[in-house]
């Protein structure tokens, strides 16, 4: 038998081999366009970052290899240019020497792989503009960099390759900003699991702009990416990111039968619609494990194990049908990992299919040995027990967790097998109760009945009149932040004072992770109140809050890395002063908030306490808890997955009852351009300084943000015909004073371009990346007739109370 591979990385490679030792016989021809076959592509970006550092090493087989090993005719440089089925020939073109022949076969296998997508962009074929799929794509890329020596790159798109892109680029010393359109990186993460990376990708320098378009680019001294929102950011290189797409062209022009996304479509078998075709790989649909739809997962792993079962059935000799792909994944981004399996959150709501979650905070290992870590898991599961999805975040042990839930899914597992596995267990490496054992018994009871949850997203709906939020952690864990109306019973006490509770409302009961909060749930239960614990706790819910409240990313204040970090901070406490250590590291809540008291307490006014930590949150909740107690944070460094914090105990730094004195507050009453600018300019100015500023735009000042663009909303006359009237968008804003029918603003803009003087939108813009609240009076667009789909992106919509909050924390209250 004659068979005919047309690509030769994962899939084809596979194929290839796998046909040799089911038989010695079949004439195989391997045919790759490319120089290169079966190249390590997930590690290409490694090879940028300089920590794979021979280019051999990402060759993983060299042509050479199969020829003698396999005896199989590897043909580089040659292209499969058109198949005729009913000759049973294919046309392939030479790229070495040129030439173009056929050659027949008596059975084809296709593993053509995928194509980076390339939107028709104005100036999208700029020279510095990048895609990263082939080892030449690599190559071209180092080689740019070096002999541009390039500072700056922009890498659009937060998929594996953007935010592993990201990181290598940032590692090799340039400043890199990472543009998204959708609110988040890693899209087979839930937004709150993804926060945690964001937050981490912070720390470590990367800039995040989500919600955010790329509109073109512009090539000038060096690149400009044009942004939605009439934003532009220079760049030395930029790396287009943004997926992939099934390389069909051949089957399309063969007559196969095409699926999703234009994908080769195949049976079980990976036979095409053509008895005599096989395909393989990126370039085809698969089933997903779950739900057995159809999908696109273009990953390494299941285009391997295709290779393989396809060489298995083209020969006929044995038939192996395919068993679906889950989509396991793992990415390490700078010090962290993060894993899934199986289907998402978002991907469960839009399939409707009936689920239930849970989410736990466990160590990588037991606490009391050095090195354990924070990770932070979610499990999604069917009604009757069935694993759905996992995900899971954290410095260590997360692979091995993702790949104990993966098998267990794979298998058709439930909940309930995870509270029996019986996993490997010693201190160095695990728990008594590992972390998918832990996953488990929160799952079962919920099913069982045992406990009732409430999630993260459904805290900000409750009506806080007709529920009692309940916060069952210390006093000094509260204060670092607690819910909106959350009275506060720690756990230890919960049975002497649980008669402060009504009993005619339901308690929503919360902690930290989620343990004392259930432990308070069983307690309240059995003594005849009706109980919800938050799944995952306080840390869940801060963590995606704090996200949604900072979708541009600003960089992370005040945590820098230093691979000596405890010694850096050590050093810098005076040399007078007295210092105590303390280790709260693999503590879990509220170990290291009550580390930090007790420490603090031990010492005087002036002396120093130096305590490292590994919960991830720990930099930002040491920050609020020192300015609420009246002690000095003087630096935070992080080593790997290690904080180390140096506090001074003492009055320089006065307990408050807020988070800050400082903040800034203005009421954008007026819609003038000049009045505009000039509030504009102060919210920059004191964003730049760190002040906390919000801008509530109401009435006419509401034009500033909508959009330029007529929006299709359904409206009455009336707010048709303010509609009109009002100018739409900052762009047709008048001045206040000598407008002239709009010749004014149209001479102070033409004046403000010359002398190079940031626009209106501009600033705008920069205030909303810097952190700028920009928030709607919702009583004023009712009035107006203005719906929020009118308003640009970024714009938080909400009534007086806000505004309110906000200035009673600020000592600047500006109306304009």
């Amino acid at each position: 038998m004659k068979v005919l591979i047309v690509g030769g990385v994962a899939g084809g490679a596979g194929a290839a081999t796998r046909l040799r030792r089911q038989s010695e016989d079949a004439q195989i021809i391997l045919f790759e366009k490319g120089e290169y076959i079966s190249y390590a592509n997930c590690g290409l970006p490694y090879y940028i970052g300089g920590i794979i550092k021979e280019k051999e090493k990402l060759i993983v087989t060299q042509p050479e290899l199969l020829r003698s090993r396999f005896r199989i005719d590897v043909r580089t440089k040659s292209e499969v240019v058109k198949i005729d089925r009913e000759k049973k020939t294919v046309t392939v073109q030479n790229h070495a020497d040129g030439t173009v022949y056929e050659e027949s076969y008596d059975k084809l296998i296709l593993s053509p792989g995928a194509v980076p997508k390339r939107p028709n962009l104005p100036g999208i074929d700029s020279e510095g503009i990048f895609t990263l799929r082939t080892v030449p794509d690599t190559y071209q890329i180092d080689a740019y960099i070096k002999e541009k020596n390039a500072k700056t790159a922009v890498v659009v798109g937060a998929g594996f390759i953007g935010v592993e892109m990201a990181e290598n680029l940032k590692e090799r010393g340039l400043d890199v900003t990472i543009v998204e359109f959708l609110d988040q990186a890693i899209a087979s993460l839930d937004p709150e699991m993804a926060a945690i990376l964001h937050r981490h990708m912070r720390e470590n320098g990367i800039k995040l702009l989500f919600g955010t378009g790329v509109q073109g680019f512009e090539k000038g001294d060096g690149l400009k990416v044009k942004l939605t929102g009439d934003r532009e950011i220079p760049a030395d290189v930029v790396i287009l990111s943004i997926g992939v797409a099934p390389d069909s062209r051949l089957a399309k022009e063969a007559g196969l039968e095409l699926g999703v996304g234009g994908s080769i479509q195949v049976d079980d078998t990976f036979a095409t619609s053509d008895p005599d075709i096989f395909a393989v790989g990126d370039a085809i649909s698969v089933r997903q494990i779950v739900t057995g739809d159809k999908t696109l997962i273009p990953l390494a792993g299941p285009a391997n194990k295709q290779g393989r079962l396809a060489g298995d059935n083209v020969l006929g000799q044995r038939i192996t049908k395919d068993s679906g792909v889950q989509g396991s994944a793992v990415l390490k981004v700078f010090d962290m990992t993060a894993a899934s399996t199986g289907l998402n959150e978002k991907q469960l709501k839009a399939q409707k299919v009936p689920y239930q979650k849970t989410y736990v905070h466990p160590s990588s290992h037991a606490g009391y040995y050095p090195g354990s870590s924070q990770l932070s898991m979610k499990l999604l599961f069917a009604p009757d027990g069935k694993i759905l999805g996992a995900q899971a975040v954290g410095f260590d042990g997360v692979e091995k967790r993702i790949d104990v839930l993966a098998t267990a899914l794979r298998l058709g597992g439930t909940v309930y097998d995870l509270e029996k596995l019986e996993l490997c267990y010693a201190p160095p490496y695990s728990s008594a109760k590992d972390p998918v054992n832990m996953l488990g018994f929160t799952a079962a009871n919920i099913l069982r009945g045992d406990v009732k949850v409430f999630h993260f997203d459904e805290v900000d709906s409750l009506d806080r009149e007709k529920v009692t939020l309940l916060d069952v952690r210390t006093p000094d864990e509260m204060k670092m932040g607690t819910l909106d109306g959350a009275a506060g019973i720690p756990l230890d006490s919960l049975r002497e004072r649980m008669s402060e509770l009504p009993k005619n409302k339901p308690v929503y009961a919360f902690c930290q992770v989620g343990l004392r909060g259930y432990l308070a749930a069983r307690i309240l239960v059995q003594n005849g109140y009706d109980v919800y614990n938050l799944s995952g706790g306080y840390k869940t819910y801060i963590t995606a809050k704090g996200d949604q409240e900072s979708p541009t990313g600003a960089d992370c204040v005040g945590v820098k890395k230093n691979s000596n970090g405890a010694e850096a901070v050590k050093s810098a406490c005076c040399q007078e002063a007295k210092m105590i250590e303390v280790d709260a590291c693999g503590l879990q809540c509220p170990g290291p908030i009550m580390k930090a008291s007790e420490g603090i307490k031990s010492i005087k006014d002036g002396d120093c306490l130096v305590i490292r930590a590994t919960d991830p949150a720990f930099a930002s909740d040491i920050s609020v808890w020192c300015e609420r107690t009246g002690n000095l944070l003087l630096g935070v460094q992080r080593d790997g997955a290690t904080y180390t914090v140096r506090i001074q105990k003492g009055a320089q730094a006065p307990a408050v009852a807020a988070p800050s004195g400082n903040d800034k507050s203005m009421v954008v009453f007026s819609g003038d351009l000049d009045k505009a600018l000039a509030a504009l300019i102060i919210a920059n100015g004191a964003a730049s300084m760190g002040r906390k500023v919000t801008m509530f735009f109401t009435f006419w000042g509401l034009n500033i943000l909508r959009k330029s663009e007529k929006v299709s909303v359904k409206k009455n006359f009336i707010e048709n015909m303010f509609g009109i009237m009002m100018p739409r968008g900052s762009k047709k804003l008048g001045l206040s004073k000598m407008n002239m029918m709009g010749m004014g603003s149209k001479m102070i803009r033409g004046v403000m371009k010359s002398k190079n003087v940031t626009s209106l939108e501009e600033l705008l813009r920069s205030a909303m990346d810097s952190g700028v609240k920009i928030v709607a009076c919702q009583m004023s667009m009712d009035i107006m007739g203005i719906r929020p789909e009118e308003l640009i992106d970024g714009v938080e919509i909400a009534g007086v109370a806000t505004f309110l909050g906000s200035a009673e924390q600020s000592d600047t209250n500006l109306f304009i």
